[in-house]
């Protein structure tokens, strides 16, 4: 079950005025307001740590104070050894190979991954769970702290070019420029930070090659151990859902990105009762499912989304997989949402006196 740990939940609170005890209830001025349910390993699942968060932004006006506040909040040593790596890594280049590599250890909701394909190298924040409302200010929230805490460490100004968000703009693109220190731009490609072109390189202030080493080599015990409580099915269901809008990639690609052959890819998964194609269809069904029922595509938009290369074989295979065709799923999906919604109104409205029109 994805997850995420603890301190970006008590960063959240704060940021809200909350408080959040150890037992996973949420207190403001002396009552309990919100219930979270921590799991064996004292995290929180991420759809639990979603609604709370919608929940806090429907009961705050300022959004943009909000992602601040949270910038602010959120220190790097609150993250443990993985802060310490970060910040004491010899140049940001080598603090963001760890946060790539490293970040996994706090969540599994979402993966940063360095790219120096263009002139400006960026920092691109990749969604490893399904769709929710909570995470464009997730993301927003996100990136804000990861600029804050990067300009806490790094020698000099940090240089960013620009701030990029897919999701579209709720509020005044001004005040999110004063608050990353540069333009941001919404509905684009991709949650990211663009960087200068030199940024990479500058040295940190803490930065110790010995102890990052040290610490690098703690961090890869605790990595093992999380990829050996993880089967590979659930490793390669959290990596695809970003990829597959550039087509379905190959399993040698994603075998290099995880470290291990070709061979020995294939051998787990075969291991684990599964195949790389079920795996794949498996995903692209789910991801199908949940963007039909939120109706803002189109079919030919969930055919590219999902990694089809044709409309056709898209629809052919969703409806082998779940005994309708597409549109058909969303008309039943969008009926029975209605209904839902409207069995739900007529229970919170209660009985109806019709001589005066009025609950009773």
């Amino acid at each position: 079950m994805p997850s995420v740990t603890t301190a970006f939940v008590h960063a959240m609170t704060q940021t809200a005025g909350l408080t959040l005890r150890p037992d996973g209830t949420v207190v403001f001025d002396g009552k309990s307001v919100f219930q979270l349910s921590r799991l064996p390993d004292g995290r929180i699942a991420d759809k639990e740590f979603f609604d709370f968060i919608n929940w806090i932004e429907a009961r705050h006006c300022d959004r943009v104070a909000l992602v601040a506040n949270y910038a602010e909040t959120i220190q790097i040593d609150d993250i443990g050894v993985l802060g310490l790596a970060l910040k004491t890594a010899p140049s940001l280049r080598a603090s963001l190979m760890r946060l790539e590599r490293y970040f996994r250890l706090l969540t599994d909701t979402a993966a940063y991954r360095l790219d120096e394909t263009d002139s400006n190298p960026c920092v691109v924040l990749d969604i490893c769970t399904g769709e929710h409302p909570a995470l464009s200010l997730r993301n927003e929230c996100a990136l804000a702290a990861l600029t804050q805490n990067i300009r806490s460490f790094v020698e000099g100004e940090l240089e960013l070019h620009c701030v990029t968000f897919r999701h579209d703009c709720t509020s005044d693109p001004a005040r999110y420029a004063k608050v990353f220190g540069c333009p941001v731009t919404f509905s684009a490609s991709q949650d990211a930070l663009i960087l200068s072109d030199t940024m990479l390189d500058r040295t940190n202030r803490l930065g110790d090659e010995a102890l990052s080493q040290f610490l690098t080599r703690q961090l890869d015990d605790a990595f093992q151990t999380i990829r050996d409580d993880t089967s590979l099915r659930d490793e390669i269901s959290r990596r695809l859902p970003t990829a597959l809008s550039s087509g379905v990639p190959q399993a040698s690609e994603l075998a290099s990105d995880m470290g291990m052959s070709e061979r020995t890819f294939f051998r787990r998964l075969s291991e684990e009762g599964t195949t790389f194609r079920d795996v794949v269809r498996d995903v692209q069904i789910r991801i199908a499912r949940e963007l039909l029922e939120r109706g803002d595509c189109s079919i030919a938009e969930v055919a590219f989304l999902t990694g089809f290369s044709e409309q056709s074989s898209f629809g052919r295979a969703f409806k082998r997989c779940v005994g309708h065709a597409p549109a058909q799923y969303r008309s039943i999906a969008i009926r029975t949402s209605e209904t839902l919604l409207a069995d739900t109104v007529k229970t919170l409205a209660g009985p109806v006196d019709t001589r005066n029109s009025v609950p009773v």
